[in-house]
């Protein structure tokens, strides 16, 4: 076959046959820099809880696990597996599926918080009862009260908006309904986790229209009601008083151990820390240093660069998930705008009290670092809560190009 010239010198493109026609670029299918940014959290963390806690089959606590230097490393890789699978599924419902399940949602995790305080059913941790025994791992229902608060309170916002600006109708059902969860929580007791999900649920009110006087009188009233709760509980009480002045010797001995062996590892860490593996604190000086306090073993052994990349990593995954919710609204998608808000900020909340706590900023709590502390309950949810925000975009993507769902 003789060769052919694909087109006529001084021709013009179009005269060109059609394969070689320049292609337009095509939208991808879903949002990949999101996911790979979700993939490296979860992967940098599984490497951070390794090195929190090689050493603790070595203490009495831990004695059952003597010889057992990677049983920590081991579970956490069968979590984030778990709990990548799990997010796989999620991503294949469909938001409006969340939107309609999402009161029945609500009150059957009310009943998971219910069960948590029948003695025998409920398991106690550190004085603590906050999780059911599924044998491979605990349960915690108020990491699945989270991600349902997102969802019940989008949902709320969406069927009440033309009551946004009305106390009686577009708030006090809300309020009733976060403080039969307050009540549930504060009987484990877990102050932070009712902390985090009346911050989702405010902050989905707010961005739903809520009336702006009424959101600053109940935002008060908030701040007077966590007072209050920490002036009536003596160990909340002797906590604040602590980190007021950690380093009273008292103190540092006493409620204020954590936060100054925390502060003494950042300390170490300096600008470019002493290099992964070598920090000291987590050699039973820093208590829960694979959980709460991650965050200051990362700062010992890779200095206030790792920390700086972590930072960094949150913050691109908060503004990307109220990008997510921004686009939503605008294709006329409130419910799911209102939910990959609530997404973010419940990420958001809770790692900026998980770092101000190992910085000092905050009084100790006990909350994890999402998607990096060890723990199954708060890696499978976190990443539930992430694969909806990913279907969100999905659907985002869909309709900009013309499809339906």
């Amino acid at each position: 076959m003789p060769f052919q010239i694909p087109f006529k010198f001084g021709g013009s493109a179009s005269d060109a046959p059609i394969a070689t026609r320049a292609r337009p670029s095509r939208m991808m299918e879903y949002d990949q820099p999101l996911v790979w940014v979700v993939v490296l959290l979860m992967l940098f963390g599984m490497v951070m809880v390794y090195s929190a806690s090689v050493a603790l089959p070595d203490s009495p606590k831990f004695a059952y696990l003597a010889g057992k230097n990677n049983y920590f490393l081991v579970r956490q890789a069968m979590f984030i597996t778990i709990s990548m699978v799990a997010g796989l599924f999620v991503f294949r419902i469909p938001v409006a599926t969340w939107q309609r399940f999402a009161p029945l949602m609500f009150v059957a995790t009310l009943v998971l918080l219910s069960l948590v305080l029948i003695p025998g059913v409920g398991v106690v941790v550190n004085g603590a009862r906050r999780w059911l025994s599924l044998k491979i791992f605990n349960l915690q229902p108020s990491e699945i009260m989270k991600v349902v608060s997102v969802l019940y309170a989008a949902d709320f916002t969406v069927r009440k908006q033309q009551y946004m600006h009305k106390l009686t109708k577009g708030f006090m059902p809300m309020a009733a309904a976060m403080a039969l969860v307050g009540a549930l929580l504060m009987l484990e007791p877990d102050l932070g986790a009712f902390g985090v999900v009346v911050c989702i649920s405010m902050g989905i009110l707010f961005l739903g229209g809520f009336n702006m006087i009424w959101f600053g009188g109940i935002g008060a009233v908030l701040v007077l009601v966590f007072s209050t709760i920490i002036a009536l509980s003596p160990f909340r009480r002797a906590r604040m008083f602590a980190y007021m002045n950690p380093w009273e010797e008292g103190n540092a001995l006493d409620k204020a151990y954590q936060l100054t062996h925390s502060l003494i590892a950042f300390g170490r860490g300096e600008f470019f820390g002493v290099g992964l593996g070598g920090s000291v604190e987590k050699l039973h000086y820093l208590p829960e240093a694979h959980t709460d306090f991650i965050m200051a073993v990362i700062g010992e052994e890779l200095g206030l660069v790792g920390v700086l990349v972590v930072i960094g990593l949150f913050y691109w995954l908060v503004k990307r998930a109220f990008d997510i919710g921004r686009q939503a609204i605008a294709l006329e998608q409130h419910f799911a705008g209102l939910a990959a808000k609530g997404i973010g900020i419940w990420i958001g909340v809770q790692v900026f009290i998980n770092m101000g706590v190992n910085l000092g900023l905050l009084p100790t709590k006990g909350l994890t670092l999402p998607l990096m502390s060890y723990g199954g309950s708060g890696v499978l949810f976190n990443c539930v809560g992430l694969a909806i925000l990913l279907r969100i975009d999905y659907e985002n993507r869909v309709r900009m190009r013309g499809g339906r769902q």
